[in-house]
């Protein structure tokens, strides 16, 4: 018969291979995309936010990846589609940005690429006091808002499935 000792060593290996594969497939786990058309989540996004607290004229546009860097500061993002959120009147800091990728194993380059390159003084006499930038499966988010506005962007955001 065994020792107790030996057992022990054994269940101990058992143990450690379980857990060496277990986070090895919690890391090449991909992350669930989200469902729904760039306007079906945008809409999501403005979830329980009061009217009154959003920019006046607030729109939805298509971004072409030509005109990516004018909303993210860079073209260097391989989208599949993106959509913007601003308002329609004046210089109001308030920009949403919603960008489907090709590739959600791109997802934290994009990230990366964009919060070097996004430009919170785009409307140039008014700048965004939060800047946001996300990932979550092939879906990628930057808001910049004030400081009332992004954070409940942002919760939504982290919510979406």
């Amino acid at each position: 018969m065994m020792s107790k000792k030996v057992i022990g060593i054994i269940i101990a290996v058992i143990v450690l291979i379980v857990a060496i594969v277990a986070v090895v497939l919690m890391k090449n786990a991909t992350p669930k995309n989200v469902e729904g058309t760039l306007e079906e989540i945008m809409t999501k996004l403005y979830a329980g936010i009061n009217q009154d607290n959003l920019p006046m004229m607030l729109s939805n546009m298509e971004i072409s990846k030509e005109s990516l860097e004018n909303f993210v500061g860079t073209s260097e993002i391989d989208m599949k589609e993106a959509m913007v959120s601003e308002s329609g009147v004046g210089s109001i800091a308030h920009s949403v940005v919603l960008i489907r990728l090709n590739d959600a194993s791109k997802a934290n380059d994009a990230v990366t690429k964009i919060k070097e390159h996004a430009n919170p003084r785009k409307w140039i006499c008014v700048e965004a006091s939060n800047v946001v930038v996300k990932s979550k499966g092939d879906l990628v988010v930057l808001i910049m808002s004030n400081e009332e506005l992004a954070p409940k962007l942002e919760t939504n955001f982290d919510g979406l499935v």
